[in-house]
């Protein structure tokens, strides 16, 4: 195995048991400890340069711990039981639940874009068109990266085997495990986050069937949100408004230290797998994404109609009360 199927299996590892020395699981009830959740991807810079330069432990009145998920179905059960008090998320988990009756609230935005398709070199796939019959993986069934893909499948007249289609999917697939299947031939494509999309192209030559900016929804559609529960933030406004803020001040820090900022996310990654990832694959993965405060809840709402449209969802999606960005909004403005 190369040395990018190690790092792909110690991130699976890491990141599925939290054995970073601060990412333990625990109940943070109450204001006297937070725990923060966040996955090991580029396009969760935010929450990671937060995490990293202390800005989360700066701006909340409490103790602050971190736990780190390979996918937005653990991260949301994080949520559900209480492991997690608030933090960085795929829409479409948080959607998802939601629309299942889940507690959670969508409080403000951290990244858009950062969807890449891409297929294995001799996979045969060139463009979306050429799917039908082939396998494709993403991080969770009804994911936000799965529901992109499948819309792009579904204007081509194609559906996947879950409705009885002649394309393949494989769900919860940890990002970095895709490396390891696209060496080893077992998917022939993939819809997947930053920078592990990009890591496929650059060191193992996987084609780039459709661009961040040219997937469904594309630059509008937050591939990163900051979520956490309504009883939580009725019971504790200045917990979330100090993570808010510090969120406000790492995405600032992005914008304007671009070269330590991947520094700062390979740093991380380093911690969990002791491997880097090579600074030419975080610097085209950066180039493919916005770090931003930003909501577009009518993207949102999109997506949730394309899941419905899907069948990933059996209700006529109705968001009321899931996006209340206010107390960000008020802290950016001033």
């Amino acid at each position: 195995m190369k040395k990018w199927g190690l790092l792909a299996a110690g991130v699976l590892l890491l990141t599925a048991c939290g054995t970073d020395e601060d990412d333990s699981a625990g109940a943070a009830g109450g204001t006297d400890a937070v725990e923060i959740g966040y996955f090991p991807n580029l396009d969760h810079a935010a929450g990671i340069v937060g995490k990293e330069k202390g800005y989360f432990e700066e701006e909340i009145d409490a103790d602050v711990d971190y736990l780190n998920f390979p996918n937005g179905n653990d991260f949301i059960e994080a949520l559900d039981t209480g492991v997690i008090d608030l933090g960085y998320v795929g829409p479409g988990p948080a959607i998802n639940y939601h629309l299942a009756g889940g507690d959670v609230v969508v409080v403000g935005a951290a990244a858009n874009g950062a969807t890449l398709i891409v297929s294995r070199e001799d996979s045969g796939i060139e463009t979306i068109e050429d799917f039908s019959g082939k396998s494709f993986c993403t991080p969770g069934n009804g994911c936000t990266h799965n529901v992109q893909l499948e819309m792009m499948l579904k204007d081509k007249g194609m559906e996947t085997n879950r409705l009885g289609g002649e394309v393949e999917h494989q769900s919860r697939v940890n990002p970095a495990s895709m490396v390891a299947m696209f060496e080893q031939g077992q998917i022939d494509a993939a819809a997947a986050p930053e920078p592990w999309g990009t890591l496929l192209v650059e060191e193992h030559n996987a084609n780039v069937v459709t661009e961040w900016n040219e997937v469904f929804l594309g630059e509008e559609l937050a591939s990163v949100v900051i979520v956490t529960t309504n009883e939580f933030l009725e019971e504790n406004p200045e917990t979330v408004e100090g993570a808010l803020r510090a969120h406000k001040r790492a995405v600032d820090y992005t914008a304007e230290n671009e070269a330590d900022t991947l520094v700062t996310v390979n740093d991380l990654l380093y911690s969990l797998t002791q491997t880097r990832l090579p600074e030419n694959v975080l610097e085209a993965a950066w180039e493919r994404m916005e770090i931003t405060t930003e909501t577009h809840a009518d993207a949102l709402q999109a997506w949730a109609d394309a899941s419905y449209e899907l069948e990933f969802i059996d209700d006529d999606p109705d968001l009321d009360g899931f996006v209340d960005t206010s107390i960000l909004d008020d802290i950016v403005a001033e």
